[in-house]
């Protein structure tokens, strides 16, 4: 899977020199008391991009953060700052997957602690909105903010207004700045140009599981729109985890898969272990002291190919042939957000390799069985965080299985 925490984590320590300087100056004096008293005073604040703005006093400076989505701002004494923090939800920038990923990031970031519920102000176009008064430490320095979190359709957003002293006048200014908040999403560029019917659908249902995990866009073929953004993302990411570089290398690593892949493998492991006089009703336990006494495998190699004989004996040689097929039609996706398969090409092939795996299972529930024991299988480990995925993919309103599995696939482009 493509993370950035790297990143986020790095962003993060350059915001503390500026919330630190806050927290050590002292508090001042009164404010305006009506939301109109206080804007009257202000100006509008956009972040880099100009995909958001508030309003904070005009007199403030702005303060540059290293990230074009992001904005911070403080007064010239230093005494009182404001950051907002935007999370594209998707995209090759996206920073994070969920809500509780962006308050995980900034809570732990800045030691935040006595974080209580108080009123949350009315933002416009924002849901799930909610405050709370906290301290937040940055460089050791410890003084109190006011943290306001919400969502769009576009992003998430971390909002919070920091002094040393924080006062009733602080958290009113800040409810009257979040009420001017204003988003200018960016329109995205995706020359991907056939229409989205249920065959491609399909197709995207079909790696939908680790699209999520990217944080990407189930919708969309590839999980990307198809610009020169994505097309840098996923060149980044094939060498990374496929040994892809170009087109010649592309077309090896897919033949691979779908002539070979790892249910080739799985199924010579587990005859060897019949050959070796394993039983069907073998524990996993016996299976991996056997493999660990006789054939030297470590103790975590061999209780994942353990693991995997019980599902061999019940399921066949093909058991795992979803996770190869899966892959290769998320390989296909990928293929063609990076330039090195046309339009025409990854949907033509997409299909012709949906026609072959379709007949294979039963239902959508029996084919991401079988991918997930693929997973498992080679990752040695298990898959609960991937069967969460689905699960939870599943009660959405945009549910991405939602298309019939057993719906006949034909060239709609």
């Amino acid at each position: 899977m493509f993370t950035k925490r790297n990143r986020r984590h790095g962003l993060f320590l350059c915001l503390a020199a500026i919330i630190a300087a806050t927290l050590l100056q002292g508090c001042g004096g009164k404010s305006p008391k009506t939301p109109e008293e206080y804007l009257a005073s202000m100006k509008e604040f956009s972040t880099p991009d100009k995909t958001a703005s508030i309003y904070l006093d005009q007199e403030w400076n702005e303060e540059d953060l290293q990230m074009d989505c992001w904005l911070g701002a403080g007064n010239k004494k230093g005494d009182k700052a404001a950051i907002l923090m935007q999370f594209p939800k998707s995209g090759a920038n996206a920073l994070a997957d969920s809500m509780e990923t962006v308050r995980e990031l900034v809570e732990s970031s800045y030691g935040v602690s006595e974080l209580t519920d108080t009123e949350a102000p009315s933002i416009a176009d924002m849901s799930n909105v909610a405050a709370f008064t906290c301290k937040m430490t940055a460089d050791g320095v410890t003084g109190g903010a006011y943290l306001v979190y919400g969502e769009t359709d576009y992003a998430y957003y971390a909002l919070s207004y920091i002094a040393d002293k924080l006062n009733d006048s602080d958290i009113a200014s800040f409810k009257a700045s979040c009420s001017k908040f204003l988003e200018n999403a960016p329109e995205v560029e995706n020359n991907f140009s056939a229409e989205m019917t249920d065959t491609i659908r399909w197709f995207n249902a079909s790696y939908a599981i680790l699209t999520d995990l990217n944080n990407w866009d189930y919708n969309l073929f590839g999980g990307l729109p198809a610009n020169d953004e994505s097309k840098a993302t996923i060149q980044q990411l094939l060498p990374e985890w496929w040994d892809v570089t170009d087109r010649a290398s592309a077309d090896e690593t897919l033949d691979w898969i779908l002539t070979e892949g790892h249910r080739v493998d799985f199924a010579e492991n587990m005859q060897a272990l019949e050959g070796a006089g394993v039983k069907p009703d073998t524990s996993v336990e016996d299976i991996a002291s056997l493999l660990e006494s006789d054939y030297g495998f470590d103790s975590e190699e061999a209780v994942s190919y353990a693991s995997a004989y019980p599902i061999y004996t019940e399921h066949g040689e093909n058991a795992i042939a979803g996770w190869d097929y899966c892959r290769a039609m998320n390989l296909l996706g990928y293929y063609y957000i990076a330039g090195y398969y046309s339009e025409q090409e990854a949907l033509d092939k997409s299909l012709e390799v949906a026609q072959t795996m379709q007949p294979l299972f039963e239902s959508w529930d029996d084919l991401i069985d079988s991918y997930l024991w693929g997973y498992e299988y080679w990752a040695g480990g298990d898959s609960a965080e991937r069967r969460a995925v689905y699960d939870d993919l599943k009660s959405r309103s945009d549910n991405p299985y939602q298309v019939d599995f057993k719906a006949s696939l034909s060239k709609t482009w």
